[in-house]
């Protein structure tokens, strides 16, 4: 287990919001912030964005990066954007360098997943590391001292067909939540926190 994959016996409850509603950057940012707290350690705080660009549905991660990184965040390190994604051929390289370049970090993780009609459209915040692939039957590893992931589209049948044919449109949206959500909970955090210092957004 990496260090940023540490547990806590006094977790937060698992989160979620559905991204068309009108206070969804609120309460996320809300709860980001809780989460931040939480888990901290005065060292630094990374975001993984996970998937691909040339599956719509699974452009969720580097949709956030992108949007994020356009941000000029003070306080994230991003890792995982259009530019340069983290997928499944390089994603343990990525979470390589991570724990060796910023070993006590937190780590958020980022990734689009499929559910139950109900929950599509929902933004879930839990804690704990990220599965990557799970939803398509692929083995990763997994990565994350929590984790937000976006239900983009059903799941449980033709998983690859239903991330390429799912509307542009909701990961777009749903990406944009999460982004302005993480920006506006690093400004809160690190408000309340004036020891942090500023990073520079990092690509590898």
């Amino acid at each position: 287990m990496y260090p940023f994959e540490r547990k806590d016996e006094h977790a937060l409850s698992p989160f979620k919001v559905e991204y068309t509603n009108e206070h969804a950057v609120d309460q996320l940012s809300h709860h980001l912030v809780q989460r931040l707290h939480d888990h901290h350690v005065p060292h630094e705080t990374v975001i993984l964005c996970i998937g691909t660009d040339r599956s719509t549905g699974d452009a969720l991660g580097p949709l956030v990066g992108s949007k994020l990184q356009s941000f000029e965040p003070m306080h994230l390190r991003v890792y995982g954007t259009l530019e340069n994604p983290v997928h499944a051929m390089n994603l343990q390289d990525n979470i390589d360098y991570i724990h060796r370049t910023h070993p006590q970090s937190t780590v958020i993780a980022i990734d689009a997943c499929l559910g139950q009609y109900s929950n599509v459209g929902n933004i879930n915040v839990i804690d704990g590391p990220l599965k990557p692939g799970a939803g398509v039957k692929k083995e990763l590893p997994s990565v994350g001292t929590f984790h937000i992931t976006g239900i983009v589209n059903v799941g449980g049948f033709m998983e690859y067909f239903v991330l390429q044919n799912t509307r542009l449109h909701v990961v777009m949206q749903m990406a944009d939540v999460i982004a302005k959500s993480l920006f506006r909970a690093d400004l809160q955090f690190s408000a309340s926190n004036p020891g942090i210092t500023a990073a520079t957004t990092k690509q590898s």
